[in-house]
């Protein structure tokens, strides 16, 4: 009979009887009603556009990037770091010196040096150069570098063949400390070379360090980076170069090197020397030899002590 079944959800459960019932105060009401234009994306937080907005506006505030944060941007922190930079020549765009920082004469030299390039001096809050020092030893000065504008290989090599002289070239393998990159530049803006090469990865790059160390030569030695050294050497050697390599391991030795035509030095590191495919794309491994008991010398220093003699090659 109707309204006397006992299965399951048939009987009204005590307590369920129709009527005035508690409602949601209109919760569910307004969940459905429009929440109105979607924001632009620069409003909307998390997008990659409102960071960028809200990089743009940080740095139009005058506060220091963080060269975690940004790529291929870096911060060099501390007053000597910061004034053999700026001696160095190296190519800052910003200089930040904390509010009531004491001065001295390195904190001097700095800020005449930046007013006297043209490099803009902004005075931040302290804590702005403590949020981008882990360890927090800024000593009131931070001097901001932009990324290195690398060149491309074939153009570097377009480049060298436009002057009077054979193109004389240095690439890096395994390289990976910036003060022997910078040491190696500074050697071939001395000894008349065209530019270095450097692989994309696992190598040292044009850092804060590699300008110091090459005392302003990199602005004038242009560095080029190729993702594969092994193909852009390849290339190199159909353009008409001979590849030397560098290596303490070398079947001839320098003074059996002539190198008074085109030209790529090819310098490998101390401890691993020239890759396996590198070498096998030299036309000859050349090492210096040792009149003491040193097994071998610093990449830097064998690099220079190489292109000083081709230097003195070409001058006879």
């Amino acid at each position: 009979m109707a309204g006397n079944s006992r299965r399951r959800g048939a009987v009204r459960k005590p307590g369920t009887k129709k009527g005035p019932t508690v409602g949601s105060g209109g919760v569910r009401r307004r969940g459905l009603e429009g929440k109105g234009a979607t924001p632009p994306a620069h409003q909307r937080p998390n997008h990659p556009a409102a960071k960028r907005a809200a990089k743009t506006a940080r740095q139009q505030q005058g506060k220091p990037r963080n060269a975690s944060k940004d790529s291929g941007v870096e911060i060099v922190l501390g007053r000597n770091p910061v004034v053999e930079c700026l001696r160095a020549g190296v190519p800052a765009t910003a200089l930040y010196v904390a509010l009531g920082t004491d001065s001295d004469e390195r904190l001097t030299e700095s800020v005449q040096t930046a007013a006297d390039t043209g490099i803009a001096i902004l005075e931040v809050p302290r804590h702005d150069l403590d949020r981008i020092a882990a360890n927090g030893m800024h000593q009131g000065i931070a001097l901001q570098i932009p990324p290195y504008d690398y060149a491309h290989p074939d153009d570097l090599l377009a480049a060298a063949k436009s002057d009077a002289m054979p193109p004389l070239l240095v690439a890096l393998d395994n390289i990976s400390d910036p003060r022997n990159l910078g040491a190696i530049v500074r050697s071939v803006a001395a000894f008349g070379g065209h530019g270095v090469l450097i692989p994309q990865r696992r190598s040292a790059s044009v850092t804060a360090v590699a300008w110091r160390t090459s005392a302003g030569a990199a602005a004038r030695v242009p560095v080029a980076r190729a993702p594969n050294l092994t193909r852009a050497l390849k290339s190199w050697a159909d353009a008409g170069l001979q590849i030397v390599g560098l290596d303490a391991g070398g079947d001839t030795t320098i003074d059996e090197l002539e190198a008074d035509g085109p030209t790529v030095l090819v310098v490998g590191s101390e401890g691993k020397g020239l890759s396996r495919l590198v070498r096998e794309n030299c036309d000859a491994v050349v090492s210096i030899p040792m009149a003491g008991p040193t097994e071998s010398l610093n990449a830097a220093v064998a690099a220079g002590v190489v292109l000083a003699d081709i230097a003195r090659q070409r001058r006879s």
